[in-house]
């Protein structure tokens, strides 16, 4: 029931033989870009200090966060005295 059902002569599909009625367009050649080596480090030292400035973001924030339930858990103790 669900097996596909092919067509005892299958047809090749047609072959196209004409030949287009314009040519291509000529395609331009790119200009040439040049980038530094200075560049180059620039943007890999300007990538390399914003991981590490992320880093201690995060480090940072979790931090914050270790003491805030730390001295929630202190300030409800000396509550419950």
């Amino acid at each position: 029931m669900f097996l596909p059902q092919y067509p005892d002569s299958p047809t090749p599909p047609p072959a196209h033989t004409h030949a287009p009625a314009t040519p291509a367009p000529v395609q331009r050649a790119l200009p040439q870009v040049s980038i530094s080596t200075g560049a180059i480090a620039t943007v890999l030292v300007g990538g390399v200090v914003l991981t590490a400035l992320l880093a201690a973001v995060a480090v940072t924030a979790i931090s914050v966060a270790v003491a805030a339930v730390v001295l929630r858990s202190l300030l409800r103790e000396h509550h419950r005295r």
